[in-house]
């Protein structure tokens, strides 16, 4: 029978709770001065647009404290808001986003359900090469592309430069691949039984796509429709670039190019516009984030 010696003299290890409270204070501390750091850095510029909004054009010549509206007016709001011109540009852009959304989520979903499910060969080869299209910048692709429709232009006879709906098939060259490489992940992680169990019973792969994968993946769509709608709806160069005449500018563009003549700068109504503008993707944001967080946590449990 063996027996065990027990050392009573040797040194217990002891945790030292308050230094660890003390590390965690700390660290909370630092993490609340970033997070008010960040706050300020990102709302600073908009609160500065929302209070040039309310000023009279004297007011701001006047060059007084620029933090602080001494005369308030909404005639700004009511300028633009009664413009046709700008109702214009407000309806072109809604036109615009709402197709390009559309387009977008019609060939990235069935795009990525045939890239993550069927596998066939090169696939994988595939799936990158359409993430690494995304990175190509806009600024590298309008030229050829402007060449190229004004080319079909010429020979076809359909006037493509300077139309609205030109911009409905040169926007999805932007949203199409990154909406598909999300669509992608979200398809992937989806256990292979389901698929496979719906294979089993009958279902066409038609079928399984919109009767399993599109439910169980609606956050991913959420997510690739409000990328795809804040891409489209906030997009300058290539507006700038397909589109010249005044009833076809989009929002963006037309803020810029009707309240800036020559070097007068109307800052009221171009604050006043860009609040007006940004309207729209944070109300989508405000809804279709709580619908987007309740479809994760819902994913994450049975039953």
């Amino acid at each position: 029978m063996s027996t065990v010696i027990v050392d009573k003299a040797a040194p217990r290890r002891t945790v030292k709770y308050g230094s660890m409270s003390r590390d965690r204070t700390w660290a909370l501390r630092w993490s609340y001065f970033f997070l008010t750091l960040f706050a300020i850095f990102s709302l600073v510029p908009p609160l500065y647009m929302l209070i040039t909004s309310l000023k009279t054009s004297a007011e701001i010549s006047a060059a007084t404290n620029p933090w602080w509206v001494f005369h308030p007016t909404l005639e700004n709001y009511i300028g633009l808001l009664t413009s046709n011109q700008f109702l214009t540009f407000f309806r072109n852009s809604a036109f615009v986003s709402i197709f390009v959304v559309t387009i977008t989520m019609l060939i990235s979903v069935p795009a990525a359900f045939a890239l993550a499910r069927m596998r066939f060969w090169g696939s994988a080869t595939l799936a990158t090469g359409v993430f690494l299209t995304y990175l190509i910048p806009d600024t590298l692709l309008f030229l050829p592309l402007f060449k190229m429709f004004a080319v079909f232009s010429d020979f076809t006879g359909i006037q493509l430069i300077n139309r609205w709906y030109v911009l409905l098939i040169v926007y999805p060259t932007l949203t199409v691949p990154f909406c598909t490489w999300i669509m992608i992940g979200y398809f992937a992680s989806i256990p292979k039984e389901l698929d496979e169990a719906a294979i089993i019973d009958g279902a066409s792969w038609f079928q399984t796509l919109t009767r399993i994968f599109i439910p169980v993946a609606m956050p991913g769509i959420i997510a690739a429709t409000i990328f795809a709608f804040t891409v489209s709806w906030a997009q300058f160069l290539y507006p700038l670039v397909f589109t010249t005449s005044t009833d076809q500018l989009v929002l963006p563009v037309g803020i810029i190019t009707s309240l800036i003549k020559g070097d007068v700068f109307n800052w009221g109504q171009i604050m006043t516009g860009a609040l007006l503008g940004a309207a729209p993707p944070l109300i989508i944001y405000a809804f279709l984030m709580d619908y987007y967080i309740a479809g994760l946590t819902a994913g994450a449990t049975k039953g």
